[in-house]
Parts: structure tokens; sequence; C-alpha cells
């Protein structure tokens, strides 16, 4: 299974775990690839973190009021841009490349306008973390 599958999968698992509130380990299924447990398991852990990110760049709109498809989107990039020891060593991403990679899902999985939203959220974060040395 590809990176991008995999990450979409984890997408999946975490939106499928928002609208049913049933645990993350039964909306992974039974025997989920590593990257996709990895990544679907610290955006899990680090929701709240990683949501008031989201809120902070997404000027008039709480995470809340994102749709849960692309809110997840954003934590699975999220958690790949900031958390290195959340992804196996062998498939490190540069940030621009895990935009990249959510930018793609939106255009998958959501509405004509998700992309550029997603997009613009997640590039206004890369660019407060490097003008604060955070990244």
């Amino acid at each position: 299974m590809r990176r991008s599958d995999q990450r979409r999968a984890a997408v999946i698992a975490l939106y499928q775990h928002d609208l049913t509130k049933r645990p993350l380990v039964q909306t992974l299924g039974r025997e989920p690839r590593e990257l996709t447990r990895l990544l679907a398991h610290a955006a899990a852990d680090r929701a709240v973190e990683l949501d008031a990110m989201i809120e902070a760049h997404a000027h008039g709109w709480t995470a809340a009021r994102i749709a849960p498809l692309e809110r997840n989107i954003m934590r699975v990039a999220l958690v790949e841009m900031l958390d290195s020891d959340a992804v196996p060593a062998q498939t490190p991403i540069a940030p621009e490349g895990a935009i990249d990679e959510a930018v793609e899902s939106a255009k998958i999985f959501c509405s004509a306008e998700a992309p550029a939203f997603v997009n613009g959220i997640l590039d206004a974060i890369l660019r407060d973390l490097r003008e604060n040395a955070r990244l």
C-alpha cells in the first residue's frame, strides 16, 4: 500500500472515529498498516493542540465548524509536519509534501472549495512555524 493511501486510511479512520464515537482501534480495522496506525493515533492524541493551531489560522472558523473530513485531513498533515516521531524513519516527508498530500486528499474526498481552504490554513501554519523557529 502506498504512503498516500495509508495517509488517507488514517484520515478515514479518524473521520469515522469523530462521527461515530467508536474507538479508533475499531475504525482502523483489523490490521492497519504501520503508517496508518501511527498517524491516526498521533492525530487523535494531539487533536486539541492541532485544532487550536487550525483555529488560530482559520480566521473566523472554529475547528468544530470545519467539516470533520477536512479537519482530519489537516490533523494528519500537521502530525507529519510537527512530529517526526509519529512517522516511521523510512517514510519522512517535508512539510510542503505533507501539505501537498493533504490538498490531494481534499480534492478526492471533499467539496470543490476544500483543497484551497486546506492549503491556505496549512500554508499559514507552516509560515508561522518557520517565522517563530518552531520548525
